[in-house]
């Protein structure tokens, strides 16, 4: 019983502590570390919808896809001199989407040329970023 008194005793102690404090609020700066950039380019190019872009089902090439896109915007944001080339990469990219690729199984077609465009705009990216 004597424990309990005193523990709750320094509780209502301790909860009083710095209770006129104003709170900070902590805002996550930017990293200036590495650029990934350069990492993810590499990255994509060892997929097979990359290196096999004619024979690969587009329905599997989904999450490459979408990837791309995010690579697409990285390189905008990242490399505002680049940015032309990150509209060669979205273009594809669109027709991907806009064609419903991601159900088609059979390679070839409008989608199988869509994946052809995209790897061709990634080599250029790659090129010129140092991917």
């Amino acid at each position: 019983m004597r424990t309990k008194a005193i523990l709750l005793a320094l509780l209502l102690v301790l909860s009083g502590c710095g209770s006129n404090e104003v709170p900070v609020t902590v805002k996550p700066t930017r990293s200036e570390g590495p650029d990934v950039l350069p990492i993810k380019l590499k990255a994509l190019g060892t997929d097979q919808c990359y290196l096999a872009p004619g024979t690969e089902s587009p329905k599997g090439c989904q999450k490459y896809v979408t990837e791309l896109s995010s690579a697409a915007g990285t390189v905008r944001k990242r490399r505002p001199d680049l940015v032309p080339s990150a509209e060669a990469l979205d273009r594809p990219i669109s027709v991907f989407r806009t064609a419903n690729c991601q159900d088609q199984a059979a390679p070839g077609g409008q989608c199988g040329q869509a994946l052809v465009d995209m790897a061709a705009a990634l080599t250029s990216v790659k090129s010129l970023v140092g991917g």
